[in-house]
């Protein structure tokens, strides 16, 4: 299916026309779906099955393995959410709209992947300018979009290094923008927009989808996503949500 997925979303445009292009992927999409669906619900069952097994054990010990066990059922849920949104990115656009206070979405973020940063020995800082407003979006898709923003943050490090995410209004105040900043070698000058492209990757890690999705997410919400480098060095991804959304008609 990898083939499949490279070859019909290479960078000849020439090969296939947009509409095919589309219908092809949401075919691909769903049998994709298919099969991460069969292991999260493996997953799903064997955590409930753990949650049995702990009843039997002392009381202290129950709270401690139960506590992570529900974190685990939670996330297992979440990604089915993930999965069936993400069906959505080749068709019409479903987005559950609701007000989202981006520090503490930061948070959650940020929260999940600095146990796996930190096996890295890099660092994931948040900060959020203060009295923020609340942006109308979908929490789920959102979300999805900001882990593979630091994600692809944390893997262009590869060891030693930091990464920062910060939320603050747009300069003209109309638009709440997220910067994801990280200490890597950065991106070069002719490859800023190719990197969206679906299955593009230099890295040796990842699927080559996350910034891809990540793109098609924030371009739903009626904002954008742009890539360019730090002053320094490292990338810097900037997500401009805006605060008075309209509705964007797709291709």
């Amino acid at each position: 299916m990898e083939t499949s997925l490279a070859n019909a979303l290479g960078q000849d445009d020439s090969q296939l026309a947009a509409a095919e292009k589309r219908d092809l992927l949401a075919r691909l999409l769903k049998r994709l779906a298919h099969e991460i669906r069969n292991p999260l619900s493996s997953l799903d069952i064997h955590v409930q099955l753990l949650q049995e097994d702990v009843a039997g054990l002392p009381p202290e010990t129950q709270k401690s393995l139960n506590s992570r066990l529900e974190i685990i059922h939670g996330e297992l849920h979440r990604l089915d959410g993930i999965v069936e949104r993400f069906l959505k990115l080749a068709g019409p656009s479903g987005l559950d709209l609701q007000p989202v206070e981006m520090p503490k979405l930061i948070a959650h973020v940020c929260d999940l992947l600095r146990v796996e940063a930190s096996t890295r020995q890099i660092e994931i800082a948040a900060h959020s300018e203060d009295a923020l407003p609340a942006v109308k979006a979908d929490p789920i898709r959102l979300t999805q979009a900001l882990m593979n923003l630091v994600i692809n943050a944390v893997q262009a490090v590869g060891q030693n290094g930091r990464v920062e995410v910060t939320a603050a209004r747009s300069a003209n105040a109309d638009a709440v923008q997220v910067r994801v900043q990280d200490t890597g070698p950065g991106i070069p000058a002719d490859k800023l927009t190719e990197i969206f492209d679906p299955y593009y990757s230099t890295k040796p890690e990842g699927s080559g989808l996350g910034l891809w999705i990540a793109q098609q997410i924030t371009v739903a919400h009626g904002g954008s996503l742009v890539a360019t480098n730090g002053p320094d060095r490292g990338a810097v991804f900037t997500l401009t949500l805006p605060l008075n959304r309209k509705e964007v008609p797709r291709a």
